[in-house]
């Protein structure tokens, strides 16, 4: 069960250890993906950043080292190819948790978010 669930994970990180017990207590065992080793693809980002109805730019991980190296500016002149380019590139520049459902991609934890989407599932 739970087959459907991908969660792109990293190990150091408490949001994450914190979704993942989440899921847990639902009785719920999704496919865990490190997201530092596996970065989603640019075909997973092109499929997911629309489904998640988020833009291109809330995918990014604004307090993490990857993101300060690249600094604002550079960011904010970016493209969204360029963005999408570079979190396809560096899993530490995309925000996290990424939870992947059949119905629904969620960019980090939300605890209530995380149970509307849970709810719809039966």
């Amino acid at each position: 069960m739970a087959n459907d669930l991908l969660v792109l994970s990293y190990s150091g990180c408490s949001t994450c250890k914190k979704a993942l017990k989440w899921l847990e207590a639902k009785g719920l065992s999704p496919h865990v993906r490190p997201i530092v080793d596996e970065p989603p693809t640019l075909a997973e980002l092109d499929a997911w950043i629309p489904k998640s109805g988020l833009p291109v730019r809330k995918w990014l991980n604004t307090s993490g080292l990857s993101y300060r190296a690249l600094g604002k500016a550079k960011v904010d002149a970016a493209s969204e190819a360029d963005v999408r380019a570079w979190l396809a590139a560096d899993g530490k520049l995309v925000k996290r948790p990424v939870l992947v459902t059949p119905s629904a991609v969620l960019v980090g934890f939300q605890e209530e978010a995380w149970e509307r989407v849970f709810s719809k599932r039966g």
